[in-house]
């Protein structure tokens, strides 16, 4: 069984993965491999429905391991992936609150995400509680990262 790291981009899935387990899944980077370039690139070559697939196959491999896996922010748009992910018993939704979010985002330069370049914050606001409900869906357990740095999430999640 996988553990599975979801929550909104900035809430730190791709750090904690790192921290559990050095040799975890990415899975941006499994799909920009298969997709052979950029998400954003695909995204506006191929489109939506199409990138959604992609990342589906891709996660129901990734749930049949017993590795930690960093999911991208948007894999619970899909409703094939919502059922994928409520039969994994081990996901946990890295919460925070928009504001504590949007403050992460704009401080990593070295990584400017293009959903964040393309929308207003009020815009990424309303996507932002769009997904909240989707996360906690499909979590087996929260943990509000808001105010905690990356080890005493580790301790938490121990």
């Amino acid at each position: 069984m996988a553990k599975v790291l979801l929550g909104f981009m900035g809430s730190g899935k791709t750090t904690i993965a790192r921290k559990l387990d050095s040799d975890f899944v990415d899975m941006d980077a499994l799909l920009e491999e298969r997709l052979g370039m950029s998400i954003a690139r695909f995204f506006e070559e191929k489109g939506e429905a199409a990138f959604r697939q992609v990342e589906s196959e891709i996660l129901a491999d990734v749930l049949k391991t017993d590795q930690v896996v960093s999911t991208g922010g948007g894999v619970v748009i899909s409703s094939r992936n919502r059922d994928l992910l409520k039969q994994n018993l081990d996901n946990i939704y890295l919460k925070a609150d928009f504001e504590t979010l949007y403050q992460r985002i704009s401080a990593d330069k070295d990584n400017q995400r293009p959903l964040f370049l393309k929308n207003s914050k009020e815009e990424l606001a309303a996507i932002f509680k769009e997904r909240q409900a989707w996360y906690e869906e499909v979590a087996s357990e929260v943990v509000d990262v808001s105010s905690l740095n990356p080890d005493e999430i580790i301790e938490e999640l121990k």
